[in-house]
C-alpha cells in the first residue's frame, strides 16, 4: 500500500538576521535567477506532492498570496512568532482536514536551493513506509525532512523552536544519501540570494 505524502511549507519565520530592521521580507527576495526564495522552495514542492500546506504569519508582506497562486494550501498561523514548533503543529493540524495524509514531507521556504530530485526521493521513501526520512550528505543531514502517521502525537505535542528535531536524535530514520548542496543551505543573509 502506498502512503499518500502532504508537503508541508514553513513560511512563518521573520528572517531577523537577513534584514534586522524588517523591512524586507527575505522570503520574497528575489534569487539570481529573479524568482523569489519563497515561489522557488513552493514550486520545487508542488512539483512532487499533490497538496502543500503552506504557513504564513501574520501580516505577511504578500507570501501567502503568491503561495496561494501557485496552488498551496495557505494558512496563517496566530502564534508563529513563538517559533518553528507553532507553525509545524499549525500546518500538520490543518493537513488533517478533509482526511488524515500518511505522511509529511517537511520543507523551509527559505531552502530554494533543494534539488527536485531530492524531494522526490524523500518522497518515495515516505510512500514506501519510512517513518522518518532524511536527506545526507557527506555524512550531514539536511532538510527538508519527512515524518510517517506514526508521528502525529509527537509531532502535534512539539514546542518552542526546535522543530521536530528531537524526533530525528531518538527515533529511527531512513537516511537518504544525496549529492545536492540545497540540504545544507538556507537563505539567511543577503549574499545567499546570489551565491550559485
Amino acid at each position: 500500500m502506498t502512503v499518500h505524502v502532504t508537503g508541508i511549507l514553513l513560511a512563518a519565520g521573520r528572517g531577523r538576521r537577513f534584514d534586522p530592521a524588517g523591512l524586507r521580507n527575505k522570503l520574497l527576495q528575489p534569487l539570481a535567477d529573479g524568482e523569489p526564495v519563497v515561489v522557488a522552495s513552493a514550486r520545487k514542492l508542488l512539483a512532487v506532492v499533490p497538496r502543500v500546506v503552506a504557513v504564513v504569519p501574520p501580516e505577511d508582506g504578500g507570501v501567502g498570496a503568491r503561495l496561494s497562486a501557485l496552488g498551496c494550501d495557505v494558512t496563517l498561523c496566530p502564534d508563529a512568532d513563538s517559533g518553528m514548533a507553532a507553525s509545524l503543529t499549525h500546518a500538520i493540524r490543518h493537513s488533517l482536514q478533509g482526511g488524515a495524509p500518511g505522511a509529511w514531507l517537511v520543507a523551509l521556504g527559505d531552502m530554494p536551493y533543494v534539488d527536485p530530485a531530492t524531494l522526490q526521493a524523500l518522497a518515495a521513501a515516505l510512500a514506501a513506509g519510512a517513518p522518518i526520512a532524511a536527506p545526507v550528505l557527506d555524512g550531514r543531514r539536511g532538510n527538508p525532512v519527512g515524518f510517517g502517521a506514526m508521528h502525529l502525537q509527537a509531532l502535534l505535542a512539539l514546542r518552542g523552536d526546535q522543530g521536530a528535531r528531537g524526533l530525528l536524535q531518538t527515533c529511527p530514520v531512513t537516511d537518504i544519501a544525496v549529492p545536492d548542496t540545497g540540504i545544507l543551505r538556507d537563505v539567511d543573509v543577503p549574499d545567499d540570494l546570489r551565491r550559485p
